[in-house]
Formats: C-alpha cells, sequence, structure tokens
C-alpha cells in the first residue's frame, strides 16, 4: 500500500483515480459530499499532483507559497465540495479555489509583514536601547522568528488581531471570555515579543 501525505492509498482505490473519466465524476463528488475517505483517497491520487503543478505556475515556481496555497486549497475543497457533473466544470471549480488559495495567501502575507513593521516601530520607539543599536531588517528578522516560536494559542491570538483585523469584542465572543481578558493576553504577548528581541540583542553583544 502506497502512502501519501493525506492517508494511505489503496490498490483499489489507485485504480479507480488513474482512470477518473468525466462521466465519474458526478459519481466520485457525489461520495465525496458524503464524506466518502476512499473517495477522497481517489480525488488525492487524481488530482494532488495536478492542483501542485497548477499552483506552482500561479505562484511562479515559489514552492513554499505554492504548498502554503495548496493546504488551503484542500480544506477549502473539503468544506465547500459538492455534486459536479462533468470532469470539465469540477476542474474549472477547483482552479477558482486554487487562485483564491493564492490571493489570501498573499494578503496574508503582506499583513503579517505590515504588522512586523508596525511591531518594529512601535518596539523601537518604547525602548530607547534599540535606537542605533540595530537595523530594521535585523528588527524584523528577531520578531519573525520570535513571533514563529509563539505556542499556537498565543499566536492564533495576534493573527485574529492584526492579521485578520478581527475587533477584540469578536475575538472575545468567539474565545467566551471578556474584552479585558483578551486585551490583557494581547499586552502579556507583545510584552513576550519586546523581551525576547531585546534578549537575542543582549546574547548576541555578548558573543561577539
Amino acid at each position: 500500500m502506497e502512502n501519501h501525505p493525506h492517508g494511505p492509498v489503496s490498490e483499489a482505490a489507485k485504480v479507480r483515480a488513474d482512470s477518473v473519466e468525466p462521466l465519474e465524476i458526478e459519481a466520485l463528488t457525489r461520495r465525496l459530499v458524503i464524506g466518502d475517505d476512499d473517495a477522497y483517497r481517489q480525488f488525492y491520487h487524481a488530482y494532488y499532483d495536478r492542483l501542485s503543478r497548477y499552483l506552482l505556475v500561479v505562484t511562479a515556481g515559489n514552492e513554499d507559497a505554492m504548498h502554503e496555497a495548496l493546504q488551503r486549497t484542500l480544506m477549502r475543497i473539503v468544506k465547500n465540495i459538492r455534486v459536479f457533473p462533468s470532469e470539465g466544470i469540477f476542474w474549472s471549480w477547483l482552479t477558482v479555489l486554487a487562485r483564491s488559495s493564492v490571493i489570501d495567501e498573499r494578503r496574508k502575507r503582506r499583513r503579517y509583514l505590515a504588522f512586523l513593521d508596525r511591531f518594529a516601530s512601535h518596539t523601537r520607539t518604547e525602548d530607547t536601547a534599540l535606537n542605533g543599536n540595530i537595523g530594521d531588517e535585523r528588527l524584523r528578522e528577531l520578531l519573525n522568528r520570535n513571533l514563529k516560536s509563539l505556542p499556537p494559542d498565543e499566536r492564533s491570538l495576534l493573527e485574529r488581531k492584526y492579521f485578520e483585523h478581527r475587533s477584540v469584542r469578536d475575538i472575545a465572543e468567539l474565545e467566551q471570555v471578556s474584552e479585558k481578558t483578551i486585551e490583557s493576553r494581547l499586552v502579556r504577548i507583545r510584552r513576550k515579543l519586546k523581551n525576547a528581541v531585546l534578549t537575542a540583542l543582549h546574547n548576541n553583544e555578548a558573543n561577539s
């Protein structure tokens, strides 16, 4: 049995996947709608590489961007799948989801960089120890590294507030806590990032 990024693919599923014809798409997508695991394995075997190649073209050969967009596309497929009458219509729908995923990833990336710039500026303004002591690019690099090392819950909170631009009230309702609690968490996480940057700078200076 062959392993696949989304689960093992049975030999029977491989045979069926290799011969997905237009007239079979309606039956396949109908099974996808009801969550048939074997149908999803068949779908992945038939379309995973094809979508990867398509997204690699759309992202101009950027493999990291391709993989990010591919994962987002696959999640959207699972969430929005419906019955399609032909392979042509189905593939057209898949490419729409794929292009939308690329656009969303680019927007997310711009928001991420904007957050780093804002936070770097705020950190430099608040702490005179940073003035003239570190370049903007180095500061963004340290912030980026420490942001990625945050626990998932803390990183998710920052993403909702600064990347998705959700209000504190919306986040509080989503997590079923008070707005004050969310604000306190945000302050604590921002302080944590700032301290991590200062610590990294201190260690670099001590080792230089």
